[in-house]
């Protein structure tokens, strides 16, 4: 027999796009401690890699993540839970390069909090987000309990948690969690499309802007637009004129082009 597969695998393709998979099927793709450390290193370094331009997040089998592996409990969560180098939520948070969630079946507590930290979401029908924290007695660390309510608002968020109910991709589409619902056989595609259709842009831009909206949603309005305007003011600044021509080069070359198809 050969040697077994990876249980995080990591592909990157050619044109920019890398491709990270949760691979433990047999168990729901629930995670054990050293399945959070490869993870959290495979985020670490794509995000560093100058050839990954979008990175596409999915679950092997029939879910994306049942959440943390409960037999190895105590290894998972007595480790130091502010430890962000092994943290892979803390270290998706820190990717600089777009990430685009591709969830199956089910996202379950520490998988739902993996979801919440990718930038863009893409769902199976009938998939489901389900926070368990409260069921067993599990003390949220990876964000959940912060961030959901953001999303959705507050009374969604606390009746989501409290009650351990699932919240369907359907639902989670209409609340503005989930971007796109689709058949289970296109999941990967359209995943893929929205990837393909990011790095088609300026990959310098990608990356601010994506940076900007993160980091001014953990602000204030007030704040946030000062943000923008501090870093508007920056990378103009930090512009040559040659940069300039190219620019208007590059957009007097795209508006003579017929306009993108939609996604």
């Amino acid at each position: 027999m050969g040697d077994p597969q990876p249980l995080i695998l990591v592909k990157r393709d050619p044109d920019g796009v890398a491709s990270v998979t949760i691979n433990r099927p047999k168990s729901l793709n629930s995670l054990t401690r050293p399945m959070m450390v490869d993870l959290a290193r495979a985020f670490r370094s794509l995000g560093a890699d100058e050839s990954v331009r979008a990175i596409v997040l999915s679950g092997s089998g029939r879910a994306f993540c049942s959440g943390v592996d409960l037999t190895a409990a105590e290894d998972v969560f007595k480790g130091d839970v502010k430890d962000v180098e092994t943290d892979p939520v803390a270290q998706m948070e820190r990717c600089p390069k777009p990430i685009i969630g591709a969830i199956s079946g089910f996202a379950v507590t520490a998988g739902f909090e993996i979801a919440l930290a990718c930038d863009i979401l893409v769902a199976a029908k009938g998939a489901k987000f389900i926070d368990t924290h409260a069921r067993f007695g599990i003390f949220p660390s990876w964000g959940l309990s912060q961030k959901l309510a953001r999303i959705i608002g507050p009374n969604k968020a606390r009746e989501v948690s409290l009650t351990a109910m699932p919240l369907t991709a359907e639902q989670a589409e209409r609340l503005g969690f989930v971007n796109h619902v689709v058949e289970e056989g296109q999941l990967l595609k359209k995943a893929r499309d929205i990837a393909e259709a990011i790095i088609k842009n300026n990959y310098d831009l990608v990356l601010r802007y994506k940076s900007v909206i993160n980091d001014g949603f953990k602000l204030d309005l007030g704040h946030a637009l000062a943000l923008e305007k501090e870093r508007a003011h920056e990378y103009y600044n930090g512009m040559t004129k040659e940069q300039f021509r190219k620019m208007q080069e590059f957009i007097a070359g795209r508006s003579s082009k017929k306009p993108a198809a939609r996604l």
